[in-house]
């Protein structure tokens, strides 16, 4: 689990890089690309607003994206995911989503879900079943071969996914 600290918004995502001093701008473009920044932009103080010791005016999701802004900051080459966003809403959990896709472009992302939904865009992904690899492929593959990712997928998404002979896949 993150944490924030009680300190402004720009100083909780300036954090993300404690080797030198980051410039307003670059917490900005960091904050835009987590998806947070109108929310903090409508702010009556905006990046100055202080968040308090337990964030408590903070949603989840707000939360969430002022964390992955901090890991952007930093513009690091790998990115590792935990259950980014197992204790989401729906709608939070969308809008996070948007923000750690683009958050995992030109990346390498280790991202570690129990919600397949949010690595369907995926690679590649590994299944693990008793500590073991059970299975590997990006989602097509996977849906196509009806093993363990198909049957967890279908019963989380509640419903099942057509695969065709190109490995497109489609709702049935």
């Amino acid at each position: 689990m993150f944490k924030l600290f009680d300190r402004t918004i720009a100083e909780n995502i300036a954090y993300g890089d404690n080797t030198r001093v980051v410039a307003m701008d670059e917490i900005v473009k960091a904050a835009k690309e987590a998806n947070v920044h109108s929310f903090v932009a409508a702010l009556p103080t905006g990046y100055e607003t202080r968040i308090g010791a337990r964030a408590s005016q903070l949603s989840g999701g707000q939360k969430q994206r002022i964390a992955i802004a901090r890991a952007l900051v930093r513009n690091p080459r790998v990115l590792l995911l935990d259950e980014a966003t197992s204790a989401l809403d729906t709608h939070s959990e969308k809008v996070v989503q948007e923000a750690l896709d683009r958050a995992s472009e030109g990346r390498t992302c280790l991202i570690i879900a129990h919600r397949l939904a949010t690595i369907k865009n995926a690679d590649l992904i590994c299944v693990i079943d008793k500590g073991v690899v059970a299975e590997m492929g990006n989602h097509a593959e996977l849906m196509a071969r009806k093993g363990i990712y198909a049957r967890l997928y279908e019963l989380q998404c509640g419903f099942i996914e057509e695969v065709d002979e190109t490995g497109e896949s489609g709702a049935a």
